[in-house]
């Protein structure tokens, strides 16, 4: 029996150990910490469960297919629960606005918001759709390996105006400055700006759409968790708590890979779902290829960072749905700061996280959690000191929120606590604590991403984020599709 590692259990790490164990490859997942998830993280705070994200399930077709590959259920080990309304936009004027697939729902919120709108979104609905079939079902599972399957994608990008931002595309459509937030501001849940990111993306839309919006009952770990289940239940080898610090390589193959506790084990295959610069510059040191890629990757533009406030409040607020957008008062100017300027701005826009409006079991009875995260510069752009500046952030964020939403926030406090670029550095080796790894504009997608296979290392293999076709849940799950694609051809 041919064997293979793969090193990060990550949900894209995860999702090739389940194609490769339910293909009959022996596979051993080595994650350095002590649970399974990647930066689907989670922790546990007197009686409070906080996920540290992603939060936003869509596409749960390509999950459900893991469990098929061996004639399972996903129900078995998992339990997806819808969200609805997907999003609530909410501006400083006190505007809301309700984002869902429910057709009837959303044309009353449009026509509420921007009624001069409702033809151009119409129209903007036909071109998601466009690109969601040409840049989601047949690019989104392919491995680009040679710059002639970037050719032969040409075409349909061009015809699609690839070229130009999501922002760009979804101005041409609607003129309601709200509006074209709402429909452009999904990029940055992969870590993409909104102005400069590939109009291919608002296919989110579509899949949003048709595939609506879930939460993993539990929280988004309980996915990882279910998903580890089912690979050790298929006869798959989990290696908790052991970081890998080298893959070794004779000639142009890997032959062992090392971990920190001194476990040294053989495989015929390795792929890394760990961070793409920390794959190539530590993991393999000692190989020439490994340094070359390393400085290759670290000139490329390289996706923001999050600062995250979890806490715990006592009270329920079931009028406060699952997901919030909190715009700030600028859009543009913002994310020309966070993306450009590496500047930390006086304003921000808030994402906010409420676990329990779906799931009362994330807090303890009477008892609410959540998480508010707003968008950083990477640690490359940003050099400060995040000790000194976390303490006074987390208590404008929560200021904001009470402001807006919660007026007594702060007496209300059980627990909580901040996650910052710093963080993302050392429990991820994120590259200057990138959280969403390479920056997703067209000049680094696809070809221009990194490669599933590696182009000197025969048996070395990518998955996750800084791989094709990038950041989010069904982008990791669909880089492993490709990924064992090529992994089983080659072990055969």
């Amino acid at each position: 029996m041919k064997r293979a590692c793969v090193i990060g259990g990550g949900f894209g790490g995860l999702a090739l150990a389940l194609r490769l164990q339910s293909a009959g490859i022996a596979t051993t997942l080595v994650e350095a910490r002590d649970k399974v998830g990647g930066r689907g993280y989670a922790w546990e705070r007197e009686g409070f469960t906080f996920d540290a994200g992603p939060t936003v399930i869509t596409d749960p077709a390509c999950l459900k297919e893991l469990w098929q590959l061996s004639d399972s259920e996903m129900a078995q080990d998992v339990e997806l629960m819808p969200v609805m309304p997907f999003y609530r936009l909410n501006w400083p004027d006190g505007v809301s606005f309700d984002y869902s697939n429910d057709e009837a729902a959303l044309r009353r919120e449009i026509a509420r918001v921007a009624p001069d709108d409702i033809g151009g979104y119409d129209e903007f609905l036909r071109y998601s759709a466009g690109v969601y079939e040409e840049g989601y079902v047949k690019l989104g599972h392919e491995a680009f390996l040679d710059f002639a399957s970037m050719i032969k994608a040409a075409p349909a990008l061009a015809r699609y105006q690839a070229w130009r931002s999501v922002y760009s595309m979804v101005s041409s459509y609607v003129k309601s400055p709200k509006l074209r937030e709402a429909l452009s501001f999904h990029t940055l849940l992969v870590g993409g700006n909104p102005m400069t990111t590939s109009a291919i993306y608002a296919l989110i839309h579509k899949l949003e759409k048709d595939g609506g919006v879930w939460w993993a009952r539990g929280g988004t770990n309980k996915l990882a968790q279910g998903m580890a289940t089912l690979f050790e239940r298929l006869g798959g080898t989990v290696r908790l708590g052991d970081k890998v610090v080298q893959m070794h390589t004779v000639g142009d193959r890997i032959t062992e890979v090392e971990t920190e506790s001194g476990w040294k084990e053989h495989f015929d295959a390795v792929a890394s779902n760990g961070d793409i610069v920390h794959t190539y510059r530590d993991l393999l040191s000692g190989n020439p290829r490994g340094q070359k890629m390393a400085r290759k990757l670290t000139g490329k533009r390289f996706s923001p960072s999050l600062f995250l406030v979890h806490f715990g409040l006592k009270g329920t607020w079931p009028e406060i749905p699952h997901h919030m957008i909190l715009f700030g008062p600028r859009y543009k100017g913002l994310l020309d700061d966070i993306y450009q300027h590496g500047v930390l701005p006086q304003d921000f826009s808030i994402y906010l996280h409420h676990p329990t409006a779906s799931d009362p079991a994330m807090a303890p009875e009477g008892h609410s959690t959540f998480y508010a995260l707003i968008p950083v510069a990477h640690m490359g752009k940003l050099p400060v000191d995040w000790d000194e500046i976390a303490p006074e952030l987390e208590r404008r964020v929560l200021d904001e929120v009470g402001r807006r939403l919660i007026p007594d926030i702060h007496e209300r406090i059980v627990t909580k606590f901040s996650y910052a670029p710093p963080d993302f550095a050392r429990d991820l080796s994120a590259y200057n604590g990138s959280a969403f790894s390479l920056e997703p504009i067209l000049t680094q997608s696809a070809y221009f991403r990194g490669h599933n296979r590696d182009d000197v290392l025969k048996n070395m293999y990518l998955v996750g984020a800084g791989t094709h076709p990038g950041a989010g849940i069904p982008g990791v799950v669909g880089s492993a599709k490709a990924t064992a694609k090529l992994m089983l051809e080659d072990l055969r």
